[in-house]
């Protein structure tokens, strides 16, 4: 079984905290080749990212975020990306069509994961549960 990190998951492993800390414990019962990360969810990261640095004109402030911005490349480095790609963009089309009632950026992750055969990790059970057929675990909780 692959698992894809939702962004969500992203965050708090960049964050830290207690829920990092039992998500990086349950990562470390899997292969690391099991783990990936979609086109998507780096997206979404690094728009924030630039964002925030596009709203900073102090210098020294901007270094602190540029640095958050390398970071986050790096850890999105450790592990494979999952591109959108024709079968996820046909899965995308398939889930708009059957009316499925999601953000656009969280109906091109589940179209990535659902195309791919991968469990979604996400603690956004409420939206990615409304996606027929794909498989989803928050593992940011015991």
């Amino acid at each position: 079984m692959i698992y894809a990190l939702d962004t969500d998951h992203m965050s708090l492993l960049e964050r830290g905290g207690a829920e990092s800390d039992i998500l990086r414990e349950r990562l470390r019962s899997v292969a690391p080749d099991d783990v990936a990360n979609t086109i998507i969810s780096y997206e979404e990261q690094t728009r924030g990212w630039l964002a925030r640095i596009a709203q900073v004109s102090d210098p020294v402030r901007q270094i602190i975020l540029y640095t958050e911005l390398k970071r986050q490349l790096q850890n999105y480095s450790r592990v494979a990306l999952i591109d959108f790609d024709d079968d996820a963009a046909q899965e995308f089309l398939r889930l708009q069509k059957a009316k499925v009632r999601i953000g656009t950026m969280d109906l091109k992750i589940a179209a990535i994961c659902l195309a791919n055969n991968m469990t979604l990790l996400t603690r956004n059970q409420s939206d990615f549960g409304k996606v027929p057929h794909l498989s989803v675990e928050d593992w940011s909780r015991e």
